[in-house]
């Protein structure tokens, strides 16, 4: 199929992906499930792989890295509570498609990315989506990015030994910072801090999750846990 047709059965696809694998899974936020809606998957996952893109799984993408199962984005997406007025920090950024998603959400979205092919592909797949709101940048992740500081949100999809410093010297008041912490790949949690006026936080156990390792200064070695 091509034209209408193939945008109507990836719409279609979608829609589908939404109800039975997110909406029936407790993400009841009509925001974050119109934005799950309007991303199209298909553009940012690695050719060959677009028949699959719309079921909940993760699918390899370049440098060896995947790209996050739709719950899990979703899941992210609600958790950190975004508004429209919120500056968002994405922490890994892969093929884009999870930024996107965050910039249907918010009203713009920093990414930063340490694999050099990966901030191209994410580039390119942002700019044939159409996205305007969200602005790659390469580097080390786990350091945040203090010359864009201050964030309402910091939204991690990688899990570190502990949430970085960093990360919570550059919250806004009232901001939330959503990450995977754990010892290793199974035992991860998903953690929300909550960040309040008074300069305290707040943490949020949100249950198990299997993200990949995040590596940098402030995070694990190159190699992950096992490397440490």
């Amino acid at each position: 199929m091509t034209g209408k047709d193939t945008e109507g059965a990836a719409a279609a696809r979608r829609e589908r992906m939404v109800r039975l694998q997110i909406a029936n899974r407790g993400i009841t936020d009509e925001r974050v499930l119109d934005a799950m809606r309007s991303v199209p998957r298909e553009s940012f996952v690695a050719p060959g792989y677009e028949d699959f893109a719309h079921e909940d799984r993760a699918l390899p993408i370049a440098e060896g890295q995947t790209i996050s199962q739709p719950y899990v984005v979703a899941l992210t997406a609600d958790a950190a509570r975004l508004r429209a007025t919120d500056r968002v920090l994405e922490v890994g950024t892969g093929c884009g498609y999870a930024a996107a998603v965050f910039g249907r959400l918010a009203r713009e979205v920093h990414t930063i990315e340490r694999l050099p092919g990966l901030v191209d592909v994410a580039r390119r797949n942002l700019a044939a989506a159409g996205v305007g709101n969200v602005i790659v940048h390469e580097g080390d992740g786990s350091l945040g990015l203090p010359e864009q500081a201050p964030f309402d949100a910091i939204l991690v999809a990688a899990g570190g030994p502990r949430v970085p410093q960093a990360y919570k010297d550059q919250l806004a008041p009232g901001g939330r910072i959503v990450m995977p912490v754990g010892g290793g790949y199974d035992a991860q949690r998903l953690l929300r801090l909550t960040l309040s006026d008074d300069g305290r936080f707040t943490t949020d156990d949100l249950g198990p999750v299997r993200f990949v390792p995040l590596v940098g200064r402030e995070a694990w070695p190159t190699g992950g846990p096992s490397a440490g």
